[in-house]
């Protein structure tokens, strides 16, 4: 299915490597002017040159996610410049540290929350006013089977991404009158620096690549897809209801 994106406004976190620079291509190939966030310039110059590549165009945003104040700013900065926003990826997190819960210290959970929780929020709180005023607004919020595994010594991770998929769903529930669709994305393991650092054992390439987990990921921001407040597993190719436990 080929998706048009021609005319809309795309933003993308975390744009600079993984499963989000190859979002932001995906989106500019269809279209989409990409907003590229991350805070790595020399990876959004390697972006811009791979949009570029593909006849496409972007705008990049160097900033680090746990400045609060320039969360806030960006909203306005887009306003002020194009009006609206029609697609969201939130897709910027960091892993922490994989230990027993005992052992973290408190400035790597404070981390993890930081980025992957508040910033992720913040970002919601800036860019809905924008997202709203799109015909079609669609929000992906990147979240992880770590989420409802809860594995041993995963406990900071679990429990950011646990809490962003509350926040996704409870986001969706306040918006769902509205066009904007919005959903949390399990990504499944990756052939990522994050999956590296976690895994560091494990054969990358036996994962796929963040490429083809970006292919699967741009249908959602279509006008075809339609659902909000739901959960799309990357790896089954399915958007799945949450539910409560049993």
């Amino acid at each position: 299915m080929t998706i048009d994106l021609k005319g809309r406004i795309a933003l993308v976190t975390g744009a600079s490597r993984g499963i989000g620079y190859f979002t932001a291509i995906e989106l500019a190939k269809a279209g989409a002017h990409v907003i590229a966030c991350a805070r790595t310039v020399g990876g959004l110059e390697d972006l811009d040159d791979a949009i570029k590549a593909v006849g496409g165009t972007a705008t990049l945003v160097p900033f680090d996610l746990s400045d609060m104040a320039a969360i806030d700013q960006l909203g306005g900065h887009i306003f002020e410049r194009w009006g609206k926003l029609d697609i969201a990826v939130l897709n910027a997190g960091v892993l922490g540290v994989i230990s027993p819960i005992g052992h973290v210290e408190a400035k790597v959970f404070d981390k993890v929350m930081t980025i992957n929780v508040t910033a992720t929020w913040r970002l919601m709180r800036s860019l809905e006013p924008l997202l709203v005023k799109s015909d079609q607004g669609r929000a992906l919020i990147l979240s992880s089977g770590a989420a409802h595994k809860c594995k041993p010594f995963w406990g900071p991770y679990s429990a950011s991404k646990a809490a962003v998929e509350a926040l996704a769903r409870t986001w969706a529930a306040e918006t769902q009158r509205l066009p904007l669709r919005i959903l949390s994305v399990d990504p499944g393991a990756t052939r990522t620096a994050m999956r590296a650092q976690a895994m560091p054992g494990e054969d990358p390439d036996t994962l796929p690549h963040p490429s083809e987990v970006a292919a699967k990921l741009l249908p959602l921001v279509g006008p075809e897809q339609t659902e909000t407040g739901k959960l799309f597993v990357v790896r089954e190719g399915k958007i799945l209801d949450y539910r409560m436990p049993e």
